[in-house]
């Protein structure tokens, strides 16, 4: 019988290292609300529910109407930088593209806006890998929300035993739990150390690994 796994990816953090962009902008947000700038690490940590809780966590101060103003200068700011530092993690290509050839269904499920995440894609030259990509404006939920995965297996037709969620945090493992599928965790990215809260099936240290697996499967 023909495979029927999917690989359902998280991007920042587990594909991309965007933090310079992402901590760039956020610094951007404050200064032109007149304030310091935070540093990577912090920035880091508020990563992974959107765009508009980002800029929440980062300037928590504000009230909606100045949120809402805040937020469109971020998004703003952040959809012309957003390829000045950010690149694919080590032997994030590689891997890949030996999953593209073998004809593994990939797809990308992520909280950030879904514009910016397909012209991220497609500047890193990825376009052609994956057959969806699902942003955090895609549905009426965001991840942990089980309804972009739920989705995917339904168009990709997958086996659900199959399915694996590939990400960097806690955010990404509840998804898969959601939905009943495994999570791999990865050993980069932006928050691994909240797998101690939220185990996954297993973890990574090179995305080649888990292609190995898939491949050999």
């Amino acid at each position: 019988m023909k495979r029927r796994d999917l690989l359902i990816f998280d991007l920042d953090g587990t594909l991309i290292d965007s933090k310079r962009d992402l901590t760039d902008s956020v610094n951007a947000t404050r200064a032109w609300k007149g304030l310091p700038a935070l540093p990577d690490d912090i920035v880091s940590a508020y990563v992974g529910n959107g765009a508009s809780m980002l800029i929440r966590r980062a300037l928590p101060h504000l009230q909606d109407e100045e949120h809402e103003e805040a937020h469109q200068f971020f998004l703003q700011y952040y959809r012309d930088h957003m390829l000045d530092a950010t690149d694919l993690y080590p032997g994030v290509r590689e891997a890949l593209d030996r999953l593209h050839a073998a004809s593994v269904q990939m797809a990308i499920l992520t909280n950030k806006p879904v514009k910016f995440s397909v012209r991220l894609i497609a500047g890193l030259k990825l376009d052609a890998h994956f057959f969806r990509i699902y942003g955090g404006n895609s549905f009426d939920e965001k991840k942990p929300n089980p309804i972009g995965i739920e989705t995917l297996i339904e168009e990709s037709a997958a086996d659900r035993a199959r399915t694996i969620m590939i990400g960097d945090s806690a955010v990404d493992v509840n998804t898969a739990r959601n939905s009943n599928v495994r999570a791999c965790g990865v050993a980069w990215g932006f928050q691994p150390e909240t797998f101690e809260h939220a185990p996954p099936d297993f973890v990574i240290d090179d995305l080649n690994v888990l292609a190995d697996m898939v491949l050999r499967a």
